[in-house]
């Protein structure tokens, strides 16, 4: 990453000039900084679990798939895909218990994760919304799985979930590759302090 410069991408999704990331302020004040404040129980105060842990960048990716029920298309964003082991090839990612997608796509087969490319900003925002069509304006073509491979993503991953590990609030889902390609140009989308950015090559 020290070869790169990061690119803030404002809440259109239109990319702005590369600057530093501001301190973000909650309720109009700046989060603290020093300890991480507990609560009366003991508990990790929440907003400053995840302002803390927002510093840790990542990547994001469409989980998407055919709906079973409807043979219509359906999916989900998430910034907590990881790779997990070349033999067997496996990856994984995590999903909210609320998450009302989730079941939807888990109900088939396979399932298809879409790498998100820089300019996907607005994908993303898409596929994170709840209810409605999350597709509608969205060109696709069809992986060998058969589910949405997004125009513009970089890539894709076709897999089946081979083990789901409650954790927290979140499911840790674990799925093993089935087949996987490149897909389209560019630099990634990154997920960092609670904003989109980007990668561009210094001049």
């Amino acid at each position: 990453m020290s070869t790169h410069a990061a690119r803030l991408v404002t809440p259109d999704g239109c990319a702005g000039r590369p600057t530093p990331y501001q301190r973000r302020t909650l309720h109009g004040a700046a989060m603290p900084n020093g300890p991480v404040p507990q609560s009366a129980n003991g508990h990790l105060d929440a907003l400053r679990f995840r302002q803390v842990l927002g510093r840790f960048a990542t990547g994001v990716v469409a989980i998407t798939a055919l709906d079973p029920a409807t043979g219509g298309p359906c999916g989900l964003a998430a910034n907590s895909f990881t790779s997990v082991s070349l033999e067997p090839p496996l990856v994984a990612f995590c999903v909210a218990h609320t998450s009302t997608s989730w079941p939807r796509v888990r109900g088939a087969d396979v399932l298809t994760v879409n790498v998100l490319a820089e300019h996907q900003q607005p994908v993303c925002a898409q596929m994170a919304t709840r209810g409605g069509d999350k597709f509608a304006g969205l060109k696709w073509t069809g992986s060998p799985g058969g589910n949405p491979v997004l125009d513009g993503a970089l890539a894709w991953i076709d897999c089946a979930v081979e083990a789901e590990h409650p954790a927290g609030d979140h499911v840790i889902v674990v799925a093993r590759v089935l087949q996987l390609d490149v897909h389209a140009d560019g630099g990634p989308l990154v997920f960092f302090r609670g904003g989109y950015g980007g990668f561009v090559e210094p001049a």
